[in-house]
Formats: C-alpha cells, sequence, structure tokens
C-alpha cells in the first residue's frame, strides 16, 4: 500500500498547543496512518530541549521559556522563522534518526540553493549553516518508532532574541535568516520549496498543502 504525506500550513500558532497536538498524534497514529508535515511560525518564545543547560540562558527576559521533550539545547523560536514539524514512521520509512537528520538537513541545503543561498551542514553540529553562520537548526523526538518536532528555518525574522542566548548550547554562535542572504526571498514561497524538498528526501512525491487541521 502506497501512502501519501499530508503537508499542512497552520499559520502563526501558540507553540504549546502545536506540541499538545504533535504528542497526541504521535501517541495515538496506527501503522496504516500517513506520515504528516506541520509547516508554520510561532510568536516569540525560547524552547529548552532535554540537554538543555541554564547557563545557556543568558538574558531571557519578556520572552517566555518552555521545556521541551525534543533533543538539543536552548533555540529561539519567532515569526518569520519558518517551523516543519515532522511526523513520520521511521520503521516503515525502513531508516534511523540519523537519516531522518540528513534528510532533514539536506532539504534545507537544497531550498537554501534554490534561492541562491550556498548551505551546508556540519557532521557533529546538527543543523544548517552558511559561513559559519546557523541559519536552521533541528531537535527531534522518537516515540514509538515515529518521530516528532523537527527544523527551524530562518527566513526572515529578527535575529535578535538568539543574543539573548547560547543558541543550541554554542557561545559566540552567530545566526543569520535568508533575508539577509538574499532580498528576494518570499515566505510563502520557501514554504512550498521546503515542503517539496522534504517530501522527495523522505522518498514522497510532492506533497499538496492544505491550510487546515483535521
Amino acid at each position: 500500500m502506497t501512502l501519501e504525506l499530508i503537508c499542512r500550513d497552520l499559520g502563526v500558532i501558540d507553540y504549546s498547543d502545536t506540541w499538545e497536538k504533535m504528542k497526541s498524534f504521535t501517541q495515538i497514529r496506527g501503522k496504516d496512518d500517513p506520515d504528516e508535515i506541520w509547516l508554520l511560525e510561532h510568536p516569540s518564545l525560547f524552547t529548552q530541549g532535554q540537554a538543555g543547560k541554564q547557563e545557556h540562558l543568558l538574558a531571557p527576559g519578556d520572552i517566555p521559556v518552555i521545556q521541551v521533550d525534543r533533543g538539543g539545547q536552548v533555540t529561539y523560536h519567532g515569526p518569520g522563522q519558518l517551523v516543519a514539524y515532522v511526523m513520520v514512521d521511521l520503521k516503515r520509512l525502513k531508516i534511523g534518526v540519523r537519516d531522518l537528520v540528513t534528510a532533514l538537513e539536506n532539504s534545507v541545503v537544497a531550498t537554501l540553493e534554490l534561492n541562491s543561498i550556498e548551505a551546508y551542514a556540519k557532521p557533529d553540529a546538527p543543523g544548517v549553516y552558511v559561513d559559519e553562520q546557523k541559519i536552521a537548526s533541528l531537535g527531534l523526538r522518537v516515540r514509538r518508532g515515529c518521530s516528532f518536532h523537527g527544523l527551524a528555518l530562518n527566513v526572515d525574522m529578527d535575529l535578535s532574541p538568539f543574543d539573548r542566548i547560547n543558541p543550541c548550547g554554542y557561545q559566540g554562535l552567530k545566526m543569520v535568516d535568508m533575508k539577509r542572504l538574499n532580498h528576494s526571498v518570499e515566505m510563502f514561497l520557501v514554504k512550498e520549496q521546503l515542503a517539496n524538498k522534504l517530501a522527495g528526501y523522505l522518498g514522497y512525491s510532492a506533497p499538496r498543502i492544505q491550510k487546515d487541521w483535521w
């Protein structure tokens, strides 16, 4: 049986609500349920992963901090950052976590290439980089053989909140977004490009993006 990949455009949506829906989706999904990708933006907040250390929160100030169950350290989410939550059945796709990380990184690199931005992944530091500046961060959780959480790609955003933390636990790490590297970048187009690249690297045909929940 060939399953489709469902891709949902959720717009700007509360983090905690989305997190709960991700956990619920992963907990109750059946072995024949389609994989899904959720594309969205979050209001401003910091999220601290399971390995997160308090010392990397330098001065969060008035921006909320939420402890979450993904891997990794602290990062920032805000408007203008494209988040892709990837809910796939790893067993069914016959891939491991490292394979999924590579697929996510390659999808971002390919999306950036479409926008005339040369980027790369690092074997020792998950994410995607441009001239040693980080443009996309990754954080995953696997439960019942299925993934949730995903990646965050900086498209056209206020980067100053990253100065309040050590991004991903790296002191002095500089962040960049697509708009600073290519002024013609548009969020709606990047969203479609990333969805298509994610689908391809996961072995699916291009998905139809729907603007709703279930």
